[in-house]
């Protein structure tokens, strides 16, 4: 359970329950080869976890249109403020391209799937829920 740190606004407190409340995956807690759909507003991007921040992420029809490896900062509520190592819905995914100097920031996460437990045709893929 999260408390509010008395140096934080009350924004910021406000910021982090409400990711909490709306959920999401710290990058840590997923075994290598986990196969995560995230769909933001604009884009469904497919990130598999190869360890630790690294991925191979695809879905952007400009960044990565077939799976590139990149390191996943984190998620941000839109500002400098970054919530390292996670996926949070609602908020914006961050990430570092190889190409590119200036990590990438998303539109806002909507949702979030874990693909990678076997998949029948009677049990959908499992929605992230913290």
């Amino acid at each position: 359970m999260f408390m509010p740190h008395p140096n934080l606004s009350d924004e910021v407190n406000r910021s982090i329950i409400e990711s909490e409340i709306e959920g999401g995956v710290f990058l840590k807690d997923l075994p290598p080869q986990t196969v995560l759909e995230i769909d933001t507003m604009h884009h469904r991007y497919t990130a598999v976890m190869l360890g630790g921040s690294e991925a191979l992420l695809s879905g952007h029809p400009e960044f990565c249109p077939v799976p590139v490896q990149v390191a996943i900062a984190g998620s941000s509520w839109g500002g400098s403020m970054l919530k390292m190592q996670f996926v949070g819905r609602g908020m914006h995914l961050e990430f570092r391209h190889p190409n590119y100097s200036q990590p990438i920031i998303t539109s806002p996460i909507r949702n979030i799937r874990d693909y990678s437990s076997p998949l029948s045709p009677a049990r959908p893929a499992q929605a992230i829920h913290d």
